[in-house]
């Protein structure tokens, strides 16, 4: 099964042949597994974790070799949802290719895809060379590589009201200031509120809410993991802006996680792309009275549109209604 931007690409397989393929962007299909047919070799990269977990060969993260990239003929790039995130990756890898290094890139129109002309343009040539199945695909050649400096990419907001200072990379889930669920969630731990032993943050994106519980309650074990590698990098340097100290960990859901918690918390995603999934969620439910310490406590904040007290109720048998608002609920389940 392949994705219909892959569907637009076995268009165009004579671009492949016989070359050294790199994979990189929004992948989320099998199409390699095609292309491994007719190219040289392919290589593939992700940002993001839950896809390198189930395609073990793929490079997670900014973690290409000189040597990959210098015997790399042809990219297929992923066009993602996220233009900045796209901003950022693209301009990564041009600034590591040679002069005339050839791009196709593919993406849904409604992602925003027909951006990449004038994003491409100042570095290259670029063109449109098909439209199907509600995509576009695009040739690249690179004439111009720009500067790539990760450090001018950081954004930095502070959380005045908890003393939190937050650094972000593009396309990180509140890259630009606290959304609100994540606000309401940080409301729910009052004065009482005494939280110790092992904890877990998981999704957590810039790393707002381990950093918050870590600064309020030295004494935990703070681990926090997420499955993008660029959230991962700026939970990172969040810790360190906060003189906060925690294990950072990439981890589809559980699936990296080995020991288990007194707390987990969480404002968990629901959308994969520009598609509402209650995936992640159900695995996070189902799945964390394996990863909690009998008396373990889970809490995670959610759109209050959302099913989630039928699967609380499911797996936990009850659950508690800690804060809530016109927009998100504050939930908590006990082992």
């Amino acid at each position: 099964m392949i994705s219909i931007e892959s569907e637009v690409v076995a268009r165009h397989l004579p671009f492949f042949q016989g070359k050294k393929v790199l994979i990189s962007g929004g992948v989320n299909d099998n199409f390699a597994q095609q292309l491994n047919k007719i190219a040289d070799k392919v290589t593939q990269q992700s940002l993001y974790f839950d896809y390198i977990n189930h395609h073990s060969a793929t490079i997670f993260g900014l973690s290409l070799s000189n040597q990959i990239i210098a015997e790399t003929d042809l990219i297929l790039y992923y066009w993602t949802k996220n233009k900045q995130e796209n901003l950022f990756l693209l301009t990564y890898l041009l600034a590591n290719l040679s002069a005339c290094q050839e791009i196709l890139l593919v993406g849904e129109n409604r992602s925003g895809v027909r951006a990449v002309e004038n994003l491409l343009k100042p570095f290259g040539i670029v063109r449109k060379i098909d439209s199907a199945r509600r995509c576009g695909l695009y040739y690249f050649s690179l004439q111009k590589r720009p500067q790539f400096n990760l450090n001018q990419w950081w954004q930095q907001y502070s959380v005045t009201r908890y003393n939190l200072n937050v650094m972000s990379l593009p396309g990180v889930f509140s890259a630009n200031a606290l959304d609100q669920g994540t606000e309401l969630l940080l409301e729910s731990f009052d004065n009482s509120t005494k939280i110790t032993g092992k904890v877990l943050d998981l999704g957590c994106g810039a790393g707002v809410i381990g950093s918050y519980l870590k600064s309020s309650f030295p004494s935990i074990e703070l681990t926090m993991c997420d499955i993008h590698a660029l959230a991962l990098l700026s939970a990172e340097k969040t810790l360190e802006q906060n003189t906060a100290t925690g294990e950072i960990v990439a981890s589809d859901v559980f699936s990296h996680i080995n020991e288990k918690f007194d707390f987990i918390v969480s404002n968990p995603p629901f959308h994969n792309g520009m598609e509402i999934t209650y995936q992640a969620v159900e695995k996070l439910i189902s799945q964390a009275k394996e990863y909690l310490i009998s008396g373990g406590k889970l809490r995670i904040v959610a759109n209050a549109f959302l099913p989630y007290p039928h699967l609380l109720d499911q797996y936990f048998g009850n659950h508690q209604v800690l804060a809530k608002n016109n927009k998100f609920k504050v939930y908590q389940v006990s082992k």
